[in-house]
């Protein structure tokens, strides 16, 4: 009878041992899945500034192509920072007199603005590169290009592509639906996709990338009828799988966060980009002129 007593004992305390660690098991899983699926928070120090391996590789391999010279201008936020203790805001900032500047800057210099939708027609053969060509791209869709950056595009007239967070689209730090309708309504800005949830697509599972891409996608082209023909990744993270997507899903050009100049058809699905920092006058155009660009 004890014997019996002393082993039901032990069972049961390996059976709730088996089942704690379990429990412990699935809360580290569970815990690891909801940072994986995070937003990644994009800094100068986290921001991918050099291309994956097997992208270097498909580099090396890939049949050479006419290359153009087309610096695109990586930005964020472009407004006055009120709360200076916003590291991250103030960081990834240009404000909107310095932006102007750069934008009076770069016409007065002969710069011709284009937009990706553009780009991508020019590597297609569909229209001629044009003189001085230039891009202004700006991540994530914040209320401030629709408060700051629309008026002065619509100022000089000039073209500009806005990458939006569909998943974001009204939330605390972004534009509004109108905010976004209005902005289309200019005729001025391509508006392309950055995934949903701005999550990092490098390593994922592929139903996780589909639906990021996918659904970015359609909500764009089925809530403002306009066609969503160019990507950016969330963070400039990528890979091959990621660029495989990309394509698949009908895009025509996607912009990474690597520093360079030159785009081709080797490298329309991760085009490089330049973050221009509080450049402005002939610092900007030297700055331009450079063979060569290191990570900001």
């Amino acid at each position: 009878m004890f014997k019996e007593l002393l082993l039901g004992i032990v069972t049961g305390i390996g059976t709730l041992v088996i089942f704690i660690i379990v429990i412990i098991i699935v809360q580290h899983y569970a815990l690891a899945q909801n940072k994986a699926n995070s937003p990644v928070l994009e800094t100068n120090r986290t921001m991918i500034k050099k291309l994956p391996d097997d992208i270097t590789k498909q580099i090396k391999t890939a049949s050479p192509t006419a290359t153009f010279r087309v610096p695109i201008l990586l930005y964020h936020y472009i407004e006055n920072i009120q709360n200076k203790k916003d590291k991250l805001r103030v960081e990834l900032n240009v404000p909107p007199a310095v932006f102007e500047q750069q934008v009076v800057t770069l016409q007065n210099a002969g710069f011709t603005f284009m937009t990706a939708k553009e780009l991508g027609d020019v590597l297609d053969g569909k229209m001629a590169m044009p003189p001085k060509p230039i891009l202004l791209t700006f991540d994530d869709g914040h209320w401030d290009f629709a408060t700051d950056v629309l008026p002065i595009l619509e100022k000089y007239h000039i073209k500009a592509t806005a990458y939006i967070i569909t998943g974001f689209i009204g939330g605390s730090d972004f534009m509004t639906s109108d905010q976004l309708q209005k902005v289309i309504n200019s005729g001025l800005v391509d508006v392309g996709a950055h995934t949903v949830d701005h999550i990092s697509l490098k390593g994922r599972k592929l139903a996780t990338v589909q639906n990021e891409v996918d659904q970015s996608k359609k909500t764009l082209e089925q809530t403002y009828h306009i066609d969503a023909v160019s990507f950016a990744y969330p963070n400039g993270s990528f890979d091959k799988q990621a660029v495989q997507v990309v394509k698949d899903d009908g895009f025509s050009t996607a912009v990474s966060t690597v520093a360079g100049i030159e785009q081709n058809q080797t490298n329309r699905f991760f085009m490089y980009r330049l973050r221009v920092g509080y450049r402005t006058g002939q610092s900007l155009l030297m700055w331009l002129n450079q063979d060569s660009f290191e990570a900001y």
